[in-house]
């Protein structure tokens, strides 16, 4: 059976190194090996939070130009916008009617957006993993990249995808499994090596962003914190050193090469040496990225018909499970 994988990043902030080493390099090797891809940008995931209305459109543009930048064919992959396909508003009003209050209200990433003001937060945040279910089951996919922070929203799309099944008596929906990427793509701040890099982080030094040019990539790798001692000849000697780590993982990620193999190259080295060497690279790798996204961006009628396009494979499919839905439901469907 071929793979069925879907995708998405919400139009929030400008994309960045941990984005593109952790999600978008999956991606375009996923679509290359044969999968059958969606990758959405979701922006009715988006506006849960404050979020300015004049600026959600280009966002949106720039996600999508960031992807096909990063790899994303759009002859290859669906690449649509969620808002586009009116079938994860109606689905997942549908799944939001079997989804115990109980286990969102243990959401981690619900606790840690509400804060210590809960009873303030919009329905819209606590209904999140609701609407990402409904992403993920609309096209019955098959599996979903993961990282650690999404585990918990796949897994309450399966009990979904389950529930419903049982309760109606019915292989409908596909219970989606993870895709668990490897190891060495988590990407963390420059600013703190236990913090991952994040775009809703307070500092821009701490994060590398697809659209910066080269000298400020330049500058942020100077910049980003580090420790006096030079680098071991093996991983086993950064184990207490997650700044170190972290340059030594993206390195590694940008060259597709093992971390063990860039000790071997600069062990023993210090920073000041390995910095200019992770400087040219991450250029060398980037730059390609910004220039074809400010191309995308300096035309953005070319944009919205890939993406248009990209929502009527997407509609093509999604249409006729919602219909489905409704009709094993009990709905009457004219």
């Amino acid at each position: 059976m071929t793979k069925r994988i879907l995708s998405c990043m919400q139009p929030t902030s400008h994309l960045h190194l941990g984005n593109y080493l952790g999600a978008l390099k999956n991606w375009v090797h996923l679509q290359d090996e044969g999968a059958e891809c969606f990758y959405g940008v979701v922006d009715l995931h988006a506006i849960t939070q404050p979020y300015e209305a004049g600026d959600l459109l280009d966002a949106t543009r720039e996600i999508a130009a960031a992807y096909i930048a990063g790899g994303v064919d759009p002859e290859k992959s669906a690449l649509f916008v969620q808002s586009a396909i009116p079938g994860h508003s109606q689905l997942m009003w549908l799944l939001a009617t079997m989804t115990q209050m109980g286990k969102l209200e243990r959401m981690t990433q619900f606790k840690d957006k509400a804060g210590k003001h809960k009873e303030r937060a919009g329905l819209g945040l606590f209904s999140y993993p609701v609407l990402m279910a409904a992403d993920i089951l609309l096209y019955k996919t098959t599996h979903v990249p993961v990282g650690e922070d999404q585990k918990q929203h796949l897994e309450l799309a399966r009990e979904i995808a389950g529930t419903f099944n049982h309760r109606y008596d019915v292989e409908h929906f596909v219970v989606p499994e993870p895709y668990i990427t490897g190891a060495g793509t988590r990407v963390m701040s420059l600013r703190d090596g236990s913090q991952k890099m994040s775009k809703s982080a307070d500092s821009d030094m701490s994060r590398i962003n697809l659209t910066d040019d080269a000298d400020m990539i330049a500058k942020k790798i100077r910049k980003a914190k580090t420790d006096p001692e030079p680098l071991p000849g093996d991983l086993k000697g950064l184990e207490a050193r997650p700044e170190a780590l972290n340059l030594v993982t993206i390195y590694a990620a940008l060259a597709e090469t093992s971390g063990e193999k860039v000790l071997e190259e600069f062990g023993g080295k210090s920073f000041s040496e390995f910095k200019p060497a992770l400087s040219d690279l991450a250029v060398a790798k980037l730059e390609p990225i910004t220039r074809r996204m400010n191309e995308l961006m300096s035309d953005k009628a070319e944009i919205d018909n890939i993406l248009v396009k990209g929502a009527e494979r997407a509609q093509a499919v999604a249409e006729p499970v919602v219909e489905d839905t409704m009709k094993i439901m009990g709905f009457w469907r004219g």
